[in-house]
């Protein structure tokens, strides 16, 4: 999996990650209106306004990205038909030959952390294997050390899947518990050696491991002392665009390769048309290719 993201980050020069990350304000009136007139204000309508929403920006952008991030929550609350959703917005992704970050952060241990790294690993029926979720890596919650981690190294290395475990996150209040001192070092330190001896398990061919890392854009000076602790880390970026981060910020994120991140952009890409004055509310997905170039052109400038 990270080889293969390293080359369609290669392919396309361009490490953004688009996070489908949908919401019910977000989807334009025309859509919303025409999902309602056909099944009512339901679950099964939001899930289909979110359907036809991605599918719309995936038109329009999955050539110009190697990779997207649906978030699960955003899925999830709408119950059983939002979880449909949320598949089909997989499996759409994967058809357009892209890689799939479920973002889940999931943290648990023993059989729970083995039941939720069937996101990954796929489910074994007596015998019959079947790889539900479609999912290319997941976002883990470290919280409960090893143990919850365990089940998904194996399913790295046995189906060639990605973590991204949270070490240092873009938001304000992570650093309550990510920037305490244990023995004078911050906890997203040593969360930071655990990933890095972890990711030695399960190297890829590129000089990077299955096991990457969720480092901010929020915090620069944090980012680059990340980098050089964990080198062979493949970092996942959130905050970039409408938390505050900037392209300039993450220069020194990048290895010496111009490799090494790939930087999420959420509403800044798909309700990109809400602040787009040049292209109308039925142009949303026009507007999103529109910011992921702009994104892209952004980031090459400081890859090196």
């Amino acid at each position: 999996m990270i080889d293969r993201l390293i080359c369609q980050i290669e392919a396309t020069q361009n490490p953004t990650v688009v996070g489908l990350d949908p919401t019910l304000a977000m989807i334009p009136s025309f859509i919303k209106e025409e999902m309602f007139e056909r099944y009512g204000k339901t679950p099964k309508a939001v899930a289909e306004m979110f359907v036809a929403f991605n599918k719309a920006i995936l038109d329009e952008v999955a050539s110009l990205i190697p990779a997207v991030k649906p978030q699960v929550a955003m899925y999830e609350q709408y119950g059983l038909e939002g979880i449909r959703a949320y598949m089909e917005t997989i499996t759409y992704a994967k058809s357009k030959g892209l890689v799939v970050i479920g973002d889940i952060k999931r943290g648990d241990i023993a059989s729970t952390a083995a039941a939720y790294a069937g996101h990954i690993a796929g489910a074994d029926i007596e015998g019959e294997y079947y790889d539900l979720w479609q999912e290319d890596a997941v976002t883990l919650n470290p919280y409960m050390g090893y143990d919850g981690i365990e089940p998904f190294i194996k399913a790295c290395n046995e189906k060639d899947r990605g973590i991204f475990v949270l070490v240092k996150t873009s938001n304000p209040s992570g650093v309550e518990l990510q920037d305490l001192l244990v023995d004078g070092t911050p906890i997203y330190d040593k969360t930071a050696d655990l990933v890095h001896k972890w990711g030695q398990m399960t190297m890829g061919t590129k000089g990077y491991s299955r096991v990457g890392a969720v480092v901010g854009a929020t915090y620069k000076e944090q980012g680059i002392e990340l980098r050089k602790r964990m080198p062979n880390t493949f970092f996942l970026v959130p905050g970039y665009g409408a938390q505050g981060g900037k392209a300039e910020d993450l220069k020194d994120y990048f290895d010496k390769n111009g490799s090494g991140i790939i930087v999420n952009s959420s509403r800044g890409i798909i309700a990109a048309y809400k602040k787009d004055n040049e292209v109308s509310e039925k142009e949303f997905a026009i507007a999103s290719k529109k910011a992921v170039l702009a994104m892209r052109a952004d980031l090459q400038g400081v890859m090196g």
